[in-house]
C-alpha cells in the first residue's frame, strides 16, 4: 500500500522549454490564475506515478510511460506528502495535445520564463529549480 499523499505534479522539459498550464481564475481553487505544471490530487489508492500520469492524460490528453519519469522528489504541503516528477521529452509534438476542461490554456514556455513569472506557482518553480540542478550535473 502506498503512503497517503495529496497529489503529484509533472515537469515536462522539451529542451529549454517546459509544459505549463494556466489555472482557472476562480476563487475556490488554490493558486487561481497562476501558471502551473500538469498534475493534481490523488484518486483512490493510486501511486504517485499513476496520479501524475492520469492527470497528464486528463489535462493534456497525453500518455507517458511510468519509466519515462526520470526524476522523483517527495515534499510536504499542508502537512501531507506531495510528489514532483520530471521528464525530458525531446520529441514532444504539440499537435498531440488535447487540452482538457481544467485550466484556461496551456503553453510550451521557456523554462526561464516560468521560473521568473510572477504568476507561476512558487513551490513548483522551486521544484523545477531542484530538478535543473540534477539535470545540469548529468554529463
Amino acid at each position: 500500500m502506498t503512503e497517503p499523499f495529496r497529489g503529484a505534479k509533472l515537469a515536462i522539459l522539451v529542451g529549454d522549454k517546459i509544459v505549463t498550464i494556466l489555472r482557472d481564475d476562480i476563487p475556490t481553487i488554490v493558486w487561481p490564475g497562476h501558471w502551473d505544471l500538469p498534475g493534481g490530487g490523488r484518486e483512490g489508492d493510486e501511486t504517485p506515478e499513476a496520479c501524475a500520469l492520469r492527470e497528464l492524460h486528463e489535462e493534456l490528453g497525453l500518455r507517458l510511460a511510468e519509466n519515462a519519469l526520470t526524476f522523483k522528489q517527495r515534499g510536504i504541503r499542508k502537512g501531507k506528502p506531495v510528489w514532483f516528477f520530471a521528464t525530458e521529452w525531446p520529441n514532444f509534438d504539440e499537435t498531440e495535445v488535447r487540452f482538457g476542461d481544467e485550466g484556461e490554456t496551456w503553453r510550451l514556455a521557456p523554462i526561464d520564463w516560468f521560473l521568473n513569472e510572477a504568476h507561476a506557482v512558487p513551490h513548483q518553480k522551486d521544484n523545477v529549480r531542484d530538478y535543473l540542478k540534477v539535470r545540469k550535473a548529468v554529463p
